[in-house]
């Protein structure tokens, strides 16, 4: 009997340490799992980019920087991208002061100011498109006979093969990529003389539409399929992706993100630069109706 008892005993004690042991490798393994899930949270939170990237400046950048914004924020749900479009100069000036992450300009930057702490990268091209009023009959003008509208030696459309009548020269502010653009290709700066100075690109469209002896110049992007207006081809060459990118159309200017050179950006405003300047935004650009240069 006690033979029978000790046995017994002996079975206990064995299945309780097996239990125990068995017990504790289910601790541990759950042990593992919450530690390995909290892990991959944490790890989520962390590489989450969040925040604000403020962008100020070139009018004529609406369309790209709407379209790399619109994206950049669906990708990532956590950061906003902003846009105030105040002109290239001013969107140069918001930088240099502080106010915002990224300056729009519409022109390459002045040795000035890369000297007072600017960065340039171009991001695109752009065509700057001569306009007319749908109702005009001349489709091409030399960039000589541009110079000469711009600068009131030629003042009646007659004089260029048209219906005879006055000229009303429309142009951009001081300060507009566009227009220092245009001028100095044009070689008129200085010299223009203008019946409407106007601060935006959809006001020069605009007033063009609107004013039968009218001509005006704005970005590629902003004229396509519009109505009301004739674009017209210079020396022969249409603006369009092709002959920016190739040269052959003699009025384009670059498309720049003006950053600080000596301050990093926050992670936001870098992650958006990195893909703005990528091949991955290529596509956004030319459906903006600007020229990418990444490759």
């Amino acid at each position: 009997m006690k033979k029978v008892f000790s046995l017994l005993l002996s079975l206990t004690m064995v299945m309780a340490l097996l239990a125990g042991c068995g017990g504790g490798d289910t601790s541990s393994d759950t042990t593992a799992t919450d530690d390995t899930a909290a892990g991959d949270t944490t790890q989520e939170e962390t590489t989450a980019l969040s925040g604000t990237v403020a962008t100020d400046g070139s009018t004529s950048m609406e369309e790209v920087i709407g379209a790399l914004g619109e994206q950049f924020m669906a990708d990532n749900s956590g950061v906003t991208v902003t846009y105030n479009p105040t002109g290239s100069g001013s969107g140069i000036e918001a930088v240099s002061n502080g106010s915002c992450d990224i300056g729009l300009a519409s022109r390459a930057l002045t040795d000035d100011e890369k000297a007072g702490g600017l960065t340039e990268t171009i991001v695109a091209l752009d065509g700057i498109a001569v306009i007319v009023n749908a109702e005009n009959s001349v489709t091409d003008l030399s960039l000589e006979q541009i110079a000469q509208i711009y600068t009131g030696a030629v003042t009646d459309w007659s004089e260029l093969g048209s219906d005879a009548g006055a000229i009303a020269v429309i142009g951009r502010e001081s300060g507009s990529g566009t227009r220092d653009g245009f001028e100095s290709i044009t070689g008129t700066e200085d010299q223009c003389v203008l019946a409407q100075e106007l601060s935006s690109t959809g006001a020069v469209i605009e007033a063009v539409r609107t004013t039968p002896g009218a001509i005006g110049y704005a970005s590629l992007s902003a004229v396509q399929d519009q109505e009301g207006i004739t674009v017209l081809t210079v020396g022969g060459v249409a603006p369009s992706e092709a002959t920016v990118l190739d040269g052959s159309y003699a009025i384009q200017r670059p498309f720049v993100f003006a950053t600080r050179t000596d301050e990093a950006l926050s992670e936001a405003a870098q992650a958006f630069f990195d893909f703005a300047t990528s091949t991955a935004a290529n596509d956004l650009i030319a459906n903006a109706g600007a020229v990418p240069v990444a490759q």
